[in-house]
C-alpha cells in the first residue's frame, strides 16, 4: 500500500497563535475550520495546490479535557507556534496499522461533512520525536484538499531535520515516496515547509 502527503500543521498554544505565525509567512488569510470535539482541539485551514492544505492547530479552551491524551502531542506543546506535524493519507487504515504500528490504534473522528480515521498513540506522542507523520484515511468522498479554494500557494518542499531523520525516511521508504519530502541529519528537530507564490516568491515557514 502507498502512502500519500495530505497536509502539514503548524502547532500553537493557542490557534491565534498558530495562526498570526502562519499568515505573517504565507501572506494570506486562513479559513475558518473547526473543532475537534473527541481530542477538544480546534483549527484553521488553507487549501494548497496538487490537492494538499494546510492547517493551523491547537488546544481549544472551550471545551472540556479529554481524559486521555490529545493528538499531536498537544498536551505537552509550549513555546512559540510553528510547523510541527506532517500528515499523510491512506487508503487502508488498518493496513497501515499493520505496516506502522508505532503509528498509534485508529480513531474514528467527524467534523461537519467530514468523517475520517486516524492512528494515534497512546500516549498522544508520535515516534522519533514527534516527526513521524501521523496517517489518516479519509472516508469522505471530497476532503479538505480537494474541497478547500486553492490560496495559490504550491508547496516546493518539507524538510524533516533531526538525529535520526535518514532512520526515519528508511522506516517509510517501503510506502512513503515523494521528491518533495527531505530528510536532513541535524542535532536539533525542525520541520521547513517551502512554498512558492503565484508570483514565483518563496516563503519558508519553520
Amino acid at each position: 500500500m502507498d502512502f500519500e502527503l495530505d497536509h502539514i500543521a503548524v502547532a500553537g498554544e493557542t490557534l491565534a497563535d498558530a495562526v498570526e505565525h502562519s499568515e505573517a509567512v504565507l501572506g494570506v488569510p486562513l479559513l475558518p475550520g473547526g473543532q475537534h470535539s473527541h481530542f477538544a482541539t480546534h483549527n484553521q485551514l488553507l487549501g494548497l495546490e496538487d490537492g494538499l492544505y494546510f492547517e493551523a492547530i491547537a488546544i481549544d479552551p472551550s471545551q472540556p479535557t479529554p481524559a486521555f491524551p490529545r493528538w499531536f502531542g498537544l498536551d505537552e506543546f509550549r513555546g512559540a507556534a510553528r510547523l510541527d506535524k506532517w500528515i499523510i493519507r491512506c487508503s487502508d487504515i488498518a493496513a497501515a496499522q499493520d505496516a506502522f504500528p508505532e503509528a498509534g490504534a485508529p480513531v474514528r473522528l467527524s467534523r461537519g461533512h467530514l468523517s475520517w480515521t486516524m492512528l494515534v498513540p497512546r500516549d498522544g506522542r508520535l515516534p522519533f520525536g514527534g516527526q513521524f507523520p501521523a496517517i489518516i484515511q479519509w472516508h469522505t468522498d471530497t476532503p479538505p484538499g480537494q474541497t478547500l479554494s486553492s490560496s495559490g500557494l504550491r508547496l516546493r518542499s518539507l524538510t524533516v531535520s533531526g538525529p535520526d531523520a535518514h532512520a526515519l525516511a528508511e522506516r517509510l521508504s517501503p510506502a512513503f515516496r515523494d521528491a518533495r519530502v527531505r530528510f536532513e541529519t541535524a542535532d536539533d528537530r525542525e520541520l521547513v515547509a517551502e512554498f512558492t507564490a503565484p508570483d514565483g516568491t518563496s516563503l519558508v515557514l519553520r
